[in-house]
């Protein structure tokens, strides 16, 4: 076998799939995203060089400043609300055992499985403001008047709170399989020094978990950007442009009002950002060992 490894034409042949996967599937796309951020090109018939006239009109283009604003809300959100929630839920989880962890642990992730379309459907009732659930709680509790809450005043906050609840399984999950690798014989030993739960957490899970967190608020940023379907559903952007996002922008201007050129613009600031981010996150993740 070590033989057949070491045989060029063999590595080769191995490789060649995940290469030739990367080039036409990722890199390519690319490039040409970046070729027709330079054209007025609109989807059908030619394209024409126009330089950084698409990237200069992004700089004044107050839709895309604003969806760039709720990106970095809900990546805020991702991080400081989601993913702390998503830890000790993990860990809580991690400490039920039995069937008890096995219930809870699919419930949490049920709404991860469900259709974005039937989600966006679903909180489109919750929120209305006729006969909502939520304005019907509200009443309930004595509240009188009825809240609109995909108004243009509160439909950004509407929105940040179906995206974290819908994301939440999926920090979670990450979690606690972060949590199941770490070696139980280091609670042990901590229990037998007389710690507790949150000393051991802190102590132990949290800087074991370093890696696993790393990767999970990297990919949380990037979700952050990448938002179109929720979004498309539920609100569309609007009103206003007050729920704007970047990828559902960048759908509007490339598919609806036929700018694909601008809309390639925008997909290049979204790879640049997303890269920054990525090497960011690295450089504040890196062990002083490493530095």
């Amino acid at each position: 076998m070590k033989k057949l490894y070491s045989n060029k034409w063999v590595i080769f042949s191995l490789v060649l799939p995940g290469v030739l996967v990367f080039l036409f599937a990722i890199l390519a796309p690319i490039c040409l995203s970046v070729y027709y951020g330079f054209t007025d090109y609109s989807g059908m018939g030619e394209a024409h060089v126009i330089g950084f006239k698409n990237y200069q009109d992004l700089f004044h283009d107050s839709a895309f400043g604003r969806s760039l604003l709720n990106s970095l809300l809900l990546a805020i959100g991702f991080i400081c609300i989601q993913h702390p929630l998503a830890i000790i839920v993990a860990a809580v989880l991690d400490k039920l055992q039995g069937r008890a962890e096995g219930i809870f642990r699919c419930i949490y992730f049920i709404p991860n499985v469900i259709s974005v379309a039937v989600i966006a459907y679903l909180w489109k009732f919750i929120y209305n403001p006729d006969f909502g659930l939520l304005n019907n709680l509200l009443k309930a509790f004595g509240f009188q008047g009825q809240v609109n809450w995909l108004s243009q005043q509160n439909a950004i906050w509407s929105v940040l709170l179906v995206l974290i609840w819908h994301g939440f399984g999926w920090g979670m999950l990450i979690y606690y399989t972060g949590i199941k690798n770490i070696d139980p014989v280091l609670y042990e030993a901590a229990s037998i020094d007389g710690a507790g739960w949150w000393t051991t957490f802190f102590r132990i899970t949290l800087p074991l978990m370093k890696p696993v967190i790393q990767v999970n608020v990297t990919m949380a940023i990037i979700s952050a950007l990448k938002q179109m379907e929720t979004v498309y559903l539920l609100t569309n952007g609007g009103p206003s442009n007050s729920t704007q996002f970047a990828a559902n922008y960048l759908y509007q201007q490339a598919f609806k009002a036929f700018k694909y050129g601008y809309g390639n613009a925008i997909g290049v600031i979204f790879i640049i950002i997303c890269i920054a981010a990525t090497i960011v996150l690295q450089t504040i993740f890196r062990d002083k060992k490493e530095a």
